[in-house]
């Protein structure tokens, strides 16, 4: 008789195969010094993973992670790693087909803000905690596109301003936090952004200060002269969680995970060693702390990130599914190698102790991770603030040096055509999920009567308009993929 898999959670460990690699360490003994905000799948395959090596090599017990989620949509997160006494299984998968698992063991507790704010900022607030944390996706830092500045006029931002007690953002939050902190006498904590963001941690600290100043000029002063906030450069694939991964744990092991996390073997943090009042080591288990993570973090931004949207985009309209499904083409291949070696890569600066063409053959090697089934619509996710970052800067160093454009350009012209909500080649619809969602649709639409009404959008493409090779290029591709939205035909004219 088939009898249930046993449940994840700290009564059932020893129960569990050894093959799961449990923890190793006394969990009742460790101190939450790490608040982090945002515990999705990226945080639990990296900072938590970090994290969880250090504490079995037998240190760094003051530095387990408190999660906090700041809205109703991570209630289901809250409730079900609750249930598990916080643990969970990242399943790490390499291309050749070896599987290795792990039950992480680092985060020692949850809290949600929508439930009780006060309890979210005094855990922030607490002598224990050491480092605030992030994970709250480029569309989480409320910038004002227009001046790159804290935007005062969101209504939450509002809302935070009259009601600093009762947060909707993470800025307020910290804030307030901050203001327990020294009005006890108690050293800051660290703000670290973990996201994919040029310059996070400075761009943290423009909106944190932007945000507090709005509030309290003598608590923003204090918080400009003793609060760390370190850049960092994070990578590690993480696709989103299927049924598939909670039945391989089951089959294979007879353990029930509610929510487990799949990721790829390569794992990189590089961190700027600028902290408020501590941290933990975790050069000990492979992080790299430098002194101006400035190159790496623009190499990977321009190379990785954008080389997913170059995937995720054409291949959207192309009428794949996945990542390792794209690059497995050759043609797609052939075209994300052009953009790194014509584009990317001759606006980039050296970067010590990388080499690019090693790295770039890692690049693809990685997407090409058949077990990592990287959803090509997780990749298009949020383009309008994702594409900015990740690919605009390589499209404007190269106008303004004569270099190619047309593989960066091809980029937003599927990017037009996908907005417009159209189908892929076998009548699949493509569907846009982005906070521009509409303003993205209204523009796309317009395209067959004005074919530069796309890029015509400031709050996304800045000036890039008014440049007249820009223009050209674009009204030249959109014109065609419009036309013909078969995008490899193009592929194939640029790349020769």
């Amino acid at each position: 008789m088939w009898n249930k898999p046993v449940q994840l959670n700290q009564q059932n460990l020893t129960q569990l195969s050894v093959e799961l690699n449990p923890p190793t360490y006394d969990r009742s003994q460790i101190k939450a010094g790490i608040v982090h905000v945002g515990v999705g799948g990226f945080h639990r395959s990296h900072e938590a993973y970090y994290t969880d090596e250090l504490l079995r090599t037998g240190s760094g017990s003051d530095w387990g992670i408190c999660g906090i989620g700041l809205r109703d949509a991570d209630r289901k997160m809250a409730t079900l790693l609750k249930e598990q006494d916080y643990l969970y299984t990242l399943i790490i998968k390499h291309p050749d087909g070896t599987v290795q698992n792990r039950i992480i063991g680092s985060l020692v507790g949850f809290l949600l803000g929508c439930d009780d704010a006060t309890a979210v900022i005094e855990q922030m607030a607490s002598p224990d905690t050491k480092i605030v944390s992030l994970t709250i996706t480029e569309g989480g830092y409320n910038v004002d596109p227009a001046s790159g500045d804290f935007d005062a006029k969101n209504p939450d931002a509002i809302h935070d301003i009259q009601n600093p007690m009762q947060p909707r953002l993470v800025f307020c939050y910290l804030t307030a936090a901050l203001r327990l902190r020294r009005e006890r006498g108690l050293p800051p904590f660290t703000v670290q952004s973990c996201d994919n963001i040029q310059h996070n941690g400075d761009l943290t600290r423009k909106l944190v200060l932007g945000f507090a100043r709005l509030q309290d000029a003598d608590l923003a002063k204090w918080i400009e002269e003793e609060v760390c906030f370190p850049n960092a450069m994070v990578d590690r694939i993480t696709p989103v969680t299927t049924p598939t991964d909670i039945e391989y744990l089951e089959n294979q092991f007879h353990v029930h995970d509610e929510w487990p996390v799949t990721c790829e073997p390569f794992c990189q943090w590089i961190i700027e060693d600028n902290f408020s009042n501590g941290r933990p080591e975790w050069e000990k288990v492979g992080a790299q702390f430098v002194t101006d993570v400035t190159p790496y973090e623009t190499m990977k931004l321009r190379l990785l990130n954008a080389g997913h949207s170059v995937l995720g985009l054409l291949g959207s309209v192309y009428g794949y599914q996945t990542i390792d499904q794209t690059i497995s083409d050759d043609l797609f291949a052939r075209f994300l190698r052009g953009f790194f070696d014509k584009e990317a890569t001759p606006m980039l600066d050296a970067v010590e102790g990388i080499d690019l063409d090693q790295y770039k053959d890692t690049l693809i090697e990685r997407f090409g991770n058949p077990n990592i089934k990287d959803n090509l619509a997780r990749i298009c996710l949020e383009s309008s603030s994702k594409l900015p970052v990740f690919l605009f800067p390589t499209i404007r160093k190269n106008l303004e040096q004569g270099g190619s454009i047309d593989y960066g350009v091809l980029v937003i012209a599927a990017w037009c055509y996908y907005s417009d909500s159209h189908t892929d080649r076998y009548g699949k619809e493509l569907e846009v999920v982005d906070a521009m969602k509409t303003t993205l649709q209204e523009a796309a639409r317009k395209t067959s009567t004005d074919p530069l009404a796309f890029i015509k959008l400031r709050s996304v493409f800045g000036d890039l308009a008014d440049d007249s090779r820009f223009v050209e290029t674009y009204k030249r591709l959109v014109t065609q993929v419009y036309s013909n939205p078969d995008v490899s035909i193009l592929m194939q004219q640029i790349k020769a």
